[in-house]
């Protein structure tokens, strides 16, 4: 009898608290996909706190109707294509209506099998890797631009601005940062720039001495870093330094990322990165600036596309009234609405655009410093 009885009163604890004014209380379940811990913790963190924020932005103005509460269930990928999977297998047992992720492109292409398997909605705020949409896959969307788009400008700002002749490039031969940097090689070699050495280092390498030593003696005119994450790139930057290299260094968005600075120091001052232009004088800028500093500090690299992201999703699940991945796709689809991050209209493949200028490291900031149709900035 006591087991009966004990049993009888954990059920109840675990019913009540689910009552609502005579009603079970419903709660819409959001997944987000990110880098939680290790080398790129920060970005991956940007992306989990964009979420919470425009989840607690929604809620404040009333939620969605038949949800007494919005709910993130935030999953680490540490960039690793076995625990992505793992990751997108949690969330699909635990029934989310959609996912917010993830960063690297090896993480978010095969945990986006998994969940197309499923039906569930997949808004990349990161991964510019042209598979995640190429594939076909029916409810993936992208926030971000894509490589094939980023590759060129890059290429055109090295050869037009810079009026470089050579250059010399790395990767760290993850499936985004070898793929930009051979598209970067192709773009540039056809406007002209030679490539005089492209070379690899591994993933979670921090001595680059061996590849910084051969840069120095090939002397190209830039010295182009395609590596996943801030901090590899701020290590490899400050070495180059120390080294002597005399190389303009030019790099990609994945360095977008304060800390970026706040690690290489001085030794980031003049390089030039490129990323997707975001006007930060637009109400809905301001807006969310208001709101994420305050709590989670300066405004870096995804948080924005991953705000949009989530902002997006939510008003697709509302719009719809339903959690029917048919009915989000398309109401996503009928959208054409001002984000934080960019404008935002997805087309057939799910992209939303591509919007790449050129950034320049000066006082510690990243400042805009060249556009591919404008030309610069300053």
């Amino acid at each position: 009898m006591k087991n009966r009885f004990f049993t009888i009163m954990v059920m109840g604890l675990v019913i009540v608290p689910l009552m609502v004014g005579g009603a079970m209380a419903k709660t819409l379940k959001i997944g987000s996909m990110s880098p939680l811990t290790g080398p790129y913790a920060s970005d991956g963190t940007d992306i989990k706190n964009g979420v919470l924020t425009a989840i607690a932005v929604f809620e404040e103005n009333g939620g969605i109707p038949g949800y007494d509460k919005l709910e993130l269930f935030a999953q680490e990928t540490a960039c690793d294509p076995k625990q992505a999977v793992a990751a997108a297998n949690k969330l699909i047992n635990l029934e989310v209506a959609g996912v917010v992720g993830a960063y690297c492109s090896s993480s978010t292409i095969p945990s986006s099998e998994a969940l197309a398997e499923e039906d569930i909605p997949m808004l990349t705020p990161a991964s510019t890797h042209q598979d995640v949409t190429d594939r076909g896959l029916e409810y993936m969307f992208r926030l971000c631009g894509r490589d094939d788009d980023q590759a060129p400008a890059a290429a055109k700002f090295i050869k037009e601005s810079l009026g470089a002749k050579t250059m010399f490039i790395v990767d760290d031969k993850t499936t985004y940062s070898q793929g930009l940097a051979d598209g970067v090689s192709k773009a540039a070699q056809a406007l002209g720039v030679k490539v005089l050495k492209h070379e690899h280092v591994n993933q979670g390498d921090k001595d680059f001495a061996a590849v910084l030593t051969m840069a120095k003696s090939i002397n190209a005119d830039v010295f182009y870093m395609s590596l996943q994450g801030y901090s590899p790139a701020a290590l490899m930057t400050l070495q180059a330094k120390r080294v002597g290299m005399k190389s303009q260094i030019v790099t990609q968005d994945a360095v977008f990322q304060p800390k970026y600075m706040e690690v290489a120091k001085d030794a980031a001052e003049g390089a030039f990165l490129t990323y997707g232009f975001t006007d930060p004088t637009t109400p809905e800028y301001k807006a969310f600036e208001e709101r994420y500093v305050p709590k989670y500090g300066k405004i870096a690299a995804y948080a924005t596309y991953a705000y949009d992201a989530a902002t997006v999703l939510l008003n697709a699940i509302k719009a719809s009234g339903s959690t029917d991945p048919a009915k989000i796709k398309a109401e996503l689809m009928k959208m054409d609405v001002q984000g934080v991050a960019k404008r935002i209209k997805f087309n057939e493949k799910g992209d939303s655009g591509s919007s790449y200028i050129a950034f320049k490291v000066e006082g510690g900031k990243f400042v805009p410093y060249w556009d591919p149709e404008k030309g610069l900035l300053k």
